[in-house]
């Protein structure tokens, strides 16, 4: 077994096909076909169900699946930890980050890090707030940027920026005429809003139950995987949201949504990295230039 058989092997399963696998490894169909095929005769054992002309992760792919990516986990920190020698000429910062701070806070502090190092290359990922204490946790990443809490006793977890979160809803909204809005009001609403484990929904949760709105109150019309997704479910009338200042502040500028008249406190970023492990002369860089940007802001 190898580790590009591995790699060949996380990839079609994460897609469930051949070909979107193939594309994006850059490589041939039939390399793909091939290397599946020897490593599932090398062992005897089928990983794949072949249904049709498509093939399925069976259980035995299943329980395979969490041990190859731990093993190229572990290949990714080894390969780290020998460019990691030259110091900072040399190697990767690998990060993964929720989506909010992905897609709208990390960008620009990205940037700056690799004007200061640019023989470092970047590998950044997204996922919701789980996904990222996950990945953090088994050593796919070395840092992991969220949003909401998480409790992993392996990790340490560190403020490092904040937004607030903004109830917005139609321009034709009812509740976008009050002038005061209360618990009640929130209650009583139709809500659309992210899934759960991210980092958003948690933190929504837990702002409007203190502010007198328990989560099993409120009425969720409809569940989205994204920021976008919520955003335009709420711009086109499907219930109220509560999304980033980020998020939001391009639509309520064009006026596409209006903010709702109850003010939600502020929210940390917060940054994760594991006890145990060594953290790489890209990963001390990078916390030290936002801790730096941070108390200087």
């Amino acid at each position: 077994m190898t580790l590009e058989q591995l790699r060949i092997f996380i990839a079609v399963a994460e897609r469930q096909h051949v070909t979107a696998a193939a594309r994006f490894l850059n490589l041939t169909q039939s390399a793909v076909s091939n290397a599946i095929a020897a490593l599932e005769e090398q062992h005897a054992l089928k990983l794949f169900d072949r249904v049709g002309r498509g093939i399925v992760l069976n259980s035995y792919g299943q329980l395979f699946l969490v041990e190859a990516r731990a093993v190229m986990a572990r290949a990714m920190q080894a390969e780290t930890l020998l460019a990691d020698l030259n110091g900072l000429n040399a190697g990767t910062l690998r990060v993964q980050a929720s989506q909010t701070i992905v897609s709208y806070w990390l960008p620009r502090y990205l940037a700056r890090f690799h004007t200061l190092y640019p023989n470092i290359a970047i590998d950044i990922q997204s996922g919701n707030t789980k996904d990222v204490a996950e990945a953090t946790l088994q050593g796919a990443c070395e840092l992991g940027f969220i949003e909401g809490a998480v409790s992993y006793p392996l990790l340490t977890q560190e403020n490092i920026g904040q937004d607030k979160l903004t109830l917005i809803a139609a321009p034709n909204h009812p509740l976008g005429k009050q002038h005061h809005i209360t618990p009640q009001d929130l209650i009583q609403a139709h809500w659309v809003a992210r899934e759960q484990g991210s980092g958003t929904r948690s933190s929504l949760e837990k702002t409007l139950a203190k502010a007198g709105c328990p989560a099993h109150a409120l009425h969720i019309s409809m569940t989205l995987p994204s920021n976008e997704a919520v955003l335009n479910a709420a711009q086109n009338g499907i219930g109220i949201a509560g999304l980033s200042e980020y998020v939001v502040k391009s639509a309520l500028e064009a006026h596409t949504v209006i903010p709702l008249k109850f003010d939600l406190p502020a929210r940390h970023f917060k940054v994760l990295h594991h006890k145990e492990r060594r953290p790489t002369h890209a990963a001390n860089a990078f916390l030290a230039m936002l801790r730096n940007q941070q108390a200087t802001q």
